[in-house]
């Protein structure tokens, strides 16, 4: 299979170009801002270097494709999947399924959801939309992630002190495993038909607290320094309290060719920082 990865010097990115070529597929790789060695450079908002640049390549397979290559998919007649977020939902009424009604509170899950609505909006181009939660794995720095950054608070012993959010349960999802899940998926016979709109996510409710909570254990370290809140937020960004996904129709479509596949939190995290030690 051709495969082309945008946005693939990313942290969900990386993880996704390397498992396609470890898998044996021809990979291009896009990168814009931070192209590194085997990487294209391309700036997705040129059209005629965009689209030379696939139709040259000829892929089968576009992952993480952003909603305005969805009419060249149908045009050079190559598959989309799109990248989306559980924040597409409100966390009022969760587990949220594919088919519920989206209603992002922010900006993110705004341009996420019209991102949906674009790629799906084209009739004819193969789109898959994947919603996946927050992310975590392998980043070159901790601040790349909202849930890795939290060990640059578990490590801090200088005596500061932070207020960690104990309100909003996050489902934390490893990149390894979307990665490897997409692999699959994109390599299931056709007599398995791919739903438009699919959901993974690890099964594991945290607070960022309580992965605060999980780091200070494996590394031995005090985290009194670390307060719960568990007030609803009054100011800055608004965020849903809990966008958990549904995804049993996600492991139906999979059942024997892996499943969700997803690696339980604190044992990822355990053997990833001893390697790191």
């Amino acid at each position: 299979m051709r495969v082309i990865v945008t946005g693939a010097s990313g942290v969900l990115g990386t993880a996704v170009y390397a498992a396609y070529k470890s898998a044996g597929h021809d990979v291009l790789g896009l990168a814009y801002a931070h192209p590194r060695d085997g990487l294209k450079q391309l700036d997705l908002t040129d059209a005629a270097a965009t689209e030379h640049v696939f139709s040259e390549f000829k892929p089968d397979l576009n992952v993480s494709v952003p909603e305005n290559l969805a009419k060249l998919s149908k045009a050079l007649k190559f598959k989309l999947v799109y990248i989306s977020t559980d924040y597409v939902f409100d966390g009022t009424s969760p587990p949220y399924t594919p088919s519920s009604p989206t209603n992002p509170l922010n900006l993110y899950g705004q341009t996420k959801r019209d991102g949906e609505l674009a790629v799906l909006g084209v009739s004819g181009s193969q789109s898959i939309v994947l919603r996946v939660p927050v992310l975590y794995g392998p980043a070159p720095k901790n601040s790349d992630s909202a849930v890795n950054i939290l060990l640059d608070v578990v490590t801090d012993q200088s005596g500061k002190q932070y207020r960690m959010d104990h309100y909003a349960t996050r489902y934390p999802t490893n990149i390894l495993d979307i990665a490897d899940f997409l692999v699959r998926l994109t390599s299931l016979p056709p007599s398995r038909v791919i739903p438009p709109i699919l959901h993974y996510s690890a099964g594991e409710p945290f607070t960022k607290y309580e992965m605060c909570l999980v780091f200070a254990r494996i590394l031995g370290l005090p985290h009194t320094h670390i307060i719960a809140d568990a007030e609803p937020p009054k100011d800055g960004t608004p965020r849903p309290r809990d966008c958990q996904l549904y995804t049993h129709e996600t492991e139906d479509l999979m059942e024997g060719y892996g499943g969700l596949g997803w690696t339980p939190f604190e044992e990822w995290w355990t053997e990833y920082l001893r390697k790191k030690q």
